[in-house]
């Protein structure tokens, strides 16, 4: 039988391994976007809660402004769609770039119904949409 140590060695060892994992597996899908270019390629994290008179979704897209940012609800979907610049300028060294940038979309199936914007801000880099249920 193992002994206590050899377990935690075992599974820090797991560990190490599935975070190894998900980094290439980030690097292998993230491909950093040329500015201006017309397709997506990145699509921002969002949650989604529902109340008996609204859905509210906040989706993540720090250092995008609001201008940036386009919301159109067609056809029972929400699409977010942009860009997000780089920040600093492409003179420099680049020591790490794990925040996605360049154009972004993402498109979320709404509950059957129909949805009015109510409230569409952007709080703390994450954009926060209100849409309530009509009828």
């Amino acid at each position: 039988m193992p002994s206590r140590r050899d377990s935690g060695a075992w599974m820090w060892a797991e560990a190490v391994e599935l975070l190894d994992r998900a980094e290439r597996l980030h690097r292998q899908f993230f491909r950093p976007g040329r500015p201006g270019t017309a397709c997506a390629t990145w699509t921002p994290p969002v949650d989604v809660y529902e109340t008996a008179a609204e859905v509210l979704i906040v989706a993540a897209l720090p250092g995008v402004l609001a201008d940036q940012i386009e919301v159109a609800v067609e056809h029972g979907v929400l699409r977010l769609a942009g860009e997000r610049t780089l920040p600093c300028p492409r003179a420099g060294a680049i020591h790490r770039l794990e925040i996605p940038h360049g154009r972004f979309e993402r498109r979320i199936e709404l509950p059957a119904g129909a949805y009015e914007v109510t409230r569409n801000e952007l709080v703390a880099g994450c954009l926060v949409l209100a849409l309530r249920k009509l009828g």
